[in-house]
C-alpha cells in the first residue's frame, strides 16, 4: 500500500477487507466497494431516540442509548422511519483501522437527494462522520428524515466511508454556482407526500413528491425551511487520481446551505469514464429568511484531494445513475 498521504482507492479498500481491518457481520456485497469509498449497510436493529448525541470520550454508543432510546425497531423485516424523528441504527461494518489510516463518512447521493440527514457514529467519538486513526470497534448511523418518511431494511445503504492515509493535501478548491437558465431549473419537495422506499429504484412517481420550479429572469426565491434540488452551473470533472468533497458555502454570502456535503469519486464527469458534461446536483435548504438566488451564484465549494493510486475502476464504468447527469432527482424516482 502506498505510504504517501491520500485517499485510498478501491483496491486498497479491498486489501483492508481481506486483512480484517474492515469487517462485517454479513459477507460483503460485490458492488459495495466504490472507486474511492465503501458503501455501509444498515444492520438489523435501530432505535428511536429522544435527541441526537455524541458518545464522547470514554463512552460507547450503547451506553448512551441506554438513557436516550425510546423504542427498538427490527429492520430485518423493514421499518418506516418517520420524518421529524431521530434514529440510531447499527451498521453491519466494523473497523480495526491500521496505524496511519483514518476515515470520513458522508451520505450517499441518493440519501441526500431525498432530504434524509445521516451521520456516522463510533464509540468514544467527539465528532460526527470522522473516524480516528487506528479506531477499532463497531459503527452506527444517525438517521433523521427531514421531509419524507422512508422505508429501510437491514442492508439498505444510506452512507459511505472514505478511508485516507495521513492528511491529504488540498489540491484545489473550486466554487460551484447554480444554473437557473433552464425551463425547469429545479424541484421543491412536497411536504406531505408518501413514504420513499430507499431500496426501490425507479419505483416512485416524482409528481407525488416534487413540484417543478420555473425561474423568473434567472432568479429563484427560496422559502424558509423548504428543500430544493438544483443543478450546478458548471460541469464537474474529478480526475482519475483525485477525489472531491462538496462542502457548504460560507454563510456570509447567503442565508441558505447546500447541507448534504457529498463525495465525488474519481472519474465522475471525465472523458475516460464517459461522463463529460456531468453536473453536480445541489441539495439546498433556505434558513430563517426568504432568499433570492440568482443564476450563477456560488452555492458550494468542491475540495479536491489526491488518491494514493489510480483506482482499479472509475466512477460510472459499467453504468451509473448519476454519471452524465444534469438536473436529476434521486434514483428512487422515475424520469420526470
Amino acid at each position: 500500500m502506498n505510504d504517501a498521504p491520500g485517499i485510498l482507492p478501491s483496491q486498497s479498500i479491498e486489501e483492508l477487507i481481506a486483512t480484517g481491518a474492515i469487517g462485517a457481520s454479513r459477507p460483503f456485497d460485490p458492488d459495495q466497494v466504490q472507486p474511492a469509498s465503501l458503501d455501509l449497510r444498515l444492520g438489523a436493529r435501530a432505535w428511536r431516540v429522544r435527541a441526537s448525541f455524541l458518545p464522547g470520550l470514554g463512552r460507547t454508543v450503547p451506553q448512551r442509548l441506554a438513557s436516550l432510546a425510546m423504542h427498538e425497531l427490527d429492520l430485518s423485516r423493514g421499518a418506516v422511519l418517520e420524518r421529524g424523528c431521530v434514529y440510531i441504527a447499527e451498521l453491519q461494518e466494523s473497523l480495526a483501522l491500521p496505524k496511519g489510516v483514518s476515515a470520513r463518512a458522508n451520505p450517499k447521493s441518493s440519501t441526500g437527494r431525498v432530504d434524509v440527514f445521516v451521520r456516522l457514529l463510533t464509540d468514544n467519538s467527539v465528532a460526527f462522520d470522522d473516524v480516528a486513526e487506528g479506531y477499532s470497534g463497531p459503527t452506527y448511523i444517525e438517521i433523521a428524515p427531514q421531509t419524507f418518511s422512508i422505508l429501510v431494511r437491514a442492508s439498505t445503504r444510506l452512507n459511505q466511508l472514505r478511508l485516507k492515509r495521513g492528511e491529504p493535501p488540498k489540491l484545489q478548491i473550486r466554487s460551484v454556482g447554480v444554473d437557473l437558465t433552464q425551463e425547469i431549473a429545479g424541484f421543491r419537495a412536497r411536504r406531505h407526500a408518501g413514504v420513499v422506499d430507499m431500496d426501490h429504484v425507479d419505483g416512485h412517481d416524482p409528481k407525488d413528491f416534487w413540484e417543478p420550479l420555473i425561474p423568473r429572469h434567472g432568479e429563484l426565491l427560496l422559502d424558509p425551511g423548504e428543500f430544493y434540488i438544483l443543478a450546478s452551473k458548471e460541469a464537474v470533472e474529478i480526475p482519475v487520481l483525485q477525489a472531491a468533497e462538496m462542502t457548504p458555502i460560507d454563510p456570509s454570502v447567503g442565508e441558505f446551505r447546500v447541507h448534504y456535503a457529498g463525495f465525488f469519486d474519481p472519474g465522475f464527469g471525465t472523458e475516460e469514464a464517459g461522463g463529460v458534461g456531468s453536473r453536480g446536483v445541489l441539495e439546498v435548504r433556505s434558513h430563517e429568511t426568504p432568499f433570492l438566488l440568482e443564476d450563477g451564484q456560488t452555492v458550494a465549494r468542491l475540495v479536491y484531494e489526491p488518491l494514493t493510486a489510480k483506482p482499479a475502476r472509475l466512477y460510472g464504468e459499467g453504468g451509473s445513475h448519476y454519471q452524465r447527469q444534469g438536473l436529476k432527482l434521486s434514483k428512487h424516482f422515475r424520469v420526470w
